[in-house]
């Protein structure tokens, strides 16, 4: 049956301490905070750095059972390899640890740069070589260079199906070959809203819909108001509806905006959308909000 699930993107930020974290929360316990707040959150250290075995392992066991990560792709591979060349690269991104998030690893997110134009020969390159089980990604880790001798995880503890995703931020991407293609390899076209920064792609490509929402008008300041949050609410009922599981991710997180929209969200959605594992604990009451 398919699934909703609301989160923000990231979860270690200065701003958010006092005002969505409860005042004196220790930093080490934050992602559990957002574990307790809501069902699923984007990794997104992994995309400036390899991360390690041990700090994946430290994440997966600070949220309940039933939480789930989306895994930022590593920029090394869609920003300074631009999506070519990759093999090493992908190797060494799924042997730095990624496995180590077991039941709670879901969407793997590739993000490239606004300036990209559509190349379809290398997305289709890139999209042949992404692994769609756990257990592929950790015959592909094996392939890992030396760089990871002695840190690398390349086994899993069950086999999974692990998804994809993409987004684009270039208006070449409004292309049919594109669209195509990525249904062919079952991979979602990211619903990415910058306000005006760069177009916004609708149209699902798998049986995953992934939403990430950077601002309404100013790229990660503005929040999303009532009539907008509304407008949103549908389109995700009309997305599961048509039996589409769908991720929605706040990454508007520079003046505290996120966590609050994705709660009032989360509220809209509230027959549809998974709850958070352990439920809502010293979180704000989002009707008291000032958005």
């Amino acid at each position: 049956m398919a699934e909703v699930r609301i989160g923000v993107s990231g979860w270690r930020y200065a701003p958010w301490r006092g005002s969505f974290y409860p005042r004196g929360l220790p930093q080490r316990r934050e992602l559990e905070f957002i574990g307790q707040t809501f069902p699923t959150v984007e990794l997104n250290g992994s995309f400036y750095s390899l991360q390690r075995p041990t700090s994946y392992e430290r994440w997966r066991d600070a949220t309940p059972p039933g939480f789930t990560f989306a895994v930022k792709g590593g920029r090394f591979i869609t920003h300074l390899k631009a999506l070519s060349d990759v093999d090493v690269p992908l190797a060494n991104f799924f042997a730095s640890g990624v496995l180590a998030l077991g039941d709670r690893l879901r969407p793997v997110l590739w993000q490239l740069p606004a300036r990209r134009r559509l190349d379809l020969d290398r997305v289709a390159r890139f999209l042949e070589l992404l692994p769609r089980t756990t257990a592929r990604a950790a015959e592909l880790a094996a392939g890992h260079d030396e760089r990871l001798d002695g840190r690398a995880l390349t086994t899993t503890d069950a086999d999974r199906p692990l998804r994809h995703a993409l987004e684009v931020r270039h208006e070449s991407f409004a292309d049919e070959e594109f669209v195509q293609l990525l249904r062919h390899h079952d991979v979602a076209l990211v619903v990415s809203d910058g306000g005006e920064s760069w177009p916004v792609f609708e149209t699902p490509t798998a049986a995953l819909v992934y939403v990430r929402l950077h601002g309404a008008a100013e790229l990660y300041v503005s929040g999303y108001d009532d009539a907008a949050l509304r407008s949103w609410a549908a389109k995700v009922r009309r997305w599961h509806a048509a039996g589409h599981d769908v991720v929605v991710y706040f990454d508007n997180d520079a003046k505290v905006r996120a966590p609050f929209d994705a709660l009032a969200l989360t509220e809209l959605l509230a027959d549809v959308a998974v709850p958070a594992p352990e439920g809502l604990r010293d979180a704000p009451d989002v009707g008291t909000l000032d958005r």
